[in-house]
């Protein structure tokens, strides 16, 4: 396998199914789960479905942390020296990690080309633009064509999420400006989106029960396009494959969209969504 001459790497809250990243020559740093006095690697010494099992049933809540600088240091070089002339570096939105502020300083010292972006997003909202940019590298692209489309992908990204419950919000301290919406109605079914400008949490609507929540959560989804053909869309999930695949089959049968992804959201995001959380991502794709 020839190492592409531009290297892609991102963080592993981007949660692209593992098929795809090896698909695409993407490369993946793992972020940190700290539960207790021990501290994981996110999916790689921490499964997302051990993860939520231990969540419902360990009474110590788990935190987070970005990796550390020599971790980056050392992953650079890794990649560096498997042949590639040039990095691009997509991590995390900067309003909700230190990841791309890390990553930015650890690229400032570094003596090769490394160029670092914001997503302004988590899951999947950092995940389609990790796999727009690989697909442009393979179309052929350069760097700042790429860059282009990584804008134009975030620009034109929705990303909702059911919750069964904010307490996990306030737990990871990720709630944003959902905090004063939602007020202290924790027995809401809350529904929040990602706001890719500012990269910060924000409160979408609330529902009295999972299956109103669910509702809102399509309305408000493939509400945010005009025509809602042509999309990439990704169903994430806390743990609950079988809700995600019903979503996914009715979003096949009544959209019938480009692209449909499933998977099961990280450890690292997890903490912060919970066991049960229903999320759906995309934008529309460019012309066929």
């Amino acid at each position: 396998m020839n190492t592409p001459s531009l290297a892609i790497l991102t963080d592993s809250t981007c949660d692209i199914p593992a098929d795809l990243a090896a698909k695409h020559h993407i490369h993946i740093i793992p972020q940190i789960i700290i539960w207790g006095d021990q501290t994981y690697q996110d999916r790689v010494e921490l499964s997302p479905s051990d993860f939520y099992q231990r969540l419902k049933e360990d009474q110590k809540h788990p935190s987070t942390t970005q990796p550390s600088p020599v971790d980056f240091e050392t992953k650079y070089q890794e990649i560096f020296d498997q042949g590639a002339e040039e990095l691009l570096v997509l991590t995390v939105s900067g309003a909700l990690s230190g990841t791309f502020q890390l990553a930015s300083r650890v690229a400032e010292n570094f003596d090769r080309p490394v160029r670092v972006v914001d997503s302004r997003g988590p899951t999947m909202s950092l995940g389609w633009q990790v796999l727009a940019a690989a697909r442009a590298r393979e179309e052929g692209l350069g760097t700042d064509q790429i860059l282009q489309e990584i804008t134009r992908v975030r620009e034109n990204l929705a990303q909702y999420v059911y919750l069964d419950t904010l307490k996990y919000l306030h737990k990871g301290g990720r709630i944003g400006t959902a905090a004063r919406w939602i007020g202290g109605m924790l027995n809401f079914k809350p529904l929040v989106t990602i706001n890719h400008q500012a990269g910060t949490v924000e409160a979408a609507g609330r529902a009295r029960t999972r299956v109103k929540g669910l509702e809102l959560l399509w309305e408000r989804f493939f509400g945010s396009f005009q025509d809602p053909q042509n999309l990439r869309v990704a169903v994430l999930h806390g743990n609950v494959p079988d809700q995600a695949q019903a979503l996914a089959d009715r979003i096949a049968r009544e959209i019938q969209p480009r692209e449909l992804l499933i998977n099961m959201t990280g450890p690292v995001l997890g903490v912060n969504t919970g066991p049960g959380a229903l999320a759906l991502c995309g934008y529309p794709a460019s012309p066929a």
